[in-house]
């Protein structure tokens, strides 16, 4: 069955806003949205403009984003002069995978802030929320654990 190219955008469209609404920028939203929705799941800037209808600027800065908290990677084949966009197959597990080294910084930090604050209301509120990190990231963990497991027995 052909794919509705019309529909698939729409799709984009609606997806990217989800992540909008959630805290991420439109342009990384977008761009991303795209390259999942991508049966191949590469672009080049170019390809990536003229599907979304936005500036070349645009798309430089959604992808540097995206390959900085590794959501994408950057690729180009051997004697080629354009540069690919991918997305990894594993796009979920791999940005909850990344996220372990951002919740460490966290942690730490927040650690240093229960530490500054003491046995005051706030020192218990960011002990609190250093707790709770640490106890996301012993979550997270256990779950791509269970998410590997899962994949392998299909």
């Amino acid at each position: 069955m052909a794919q509705d190219d019309d529909a698939v955008m729409r799709f984009v469209g609606r997806f990217a806003e989800e992540l909008v609404n959630a805290g991420m920028g439109r342009m990384p939203a977008r761009v991303w949205v795209l390259l999942l929705a991508t049966d191949t799941g590469r672009l080049t800037a170019a390809e990536i403009a003229e599907k979304l209808q936005i500036s070349p600027a645009a798309v430089s800065g959604a992808v540097r984003y995206l390959i900085t908290v590794n959501m994408i990677a950057r690729e180009r084949e051997p004697g080629a002069r354009k540069d690919h966009y991918r997305v990894f197959e594993q796009s979920w597990y791999e940005a909850l995978a990344n996220r372990d080294v951002l919740l460490n910084r966290w942690a730490a930090a927040l650690g240093e802030g229960a530490q500054a604050l003491g046995e005051s209301p706030a020192g218990h509120r960011i002990r609190e929320s250093q707790e709770f990190i640490e106890f996301m990231q012993d979550e997270l963990a256990q779950m791509l654990g269970r998410w590997r497991e899962r994949k392998r027995q299909r």
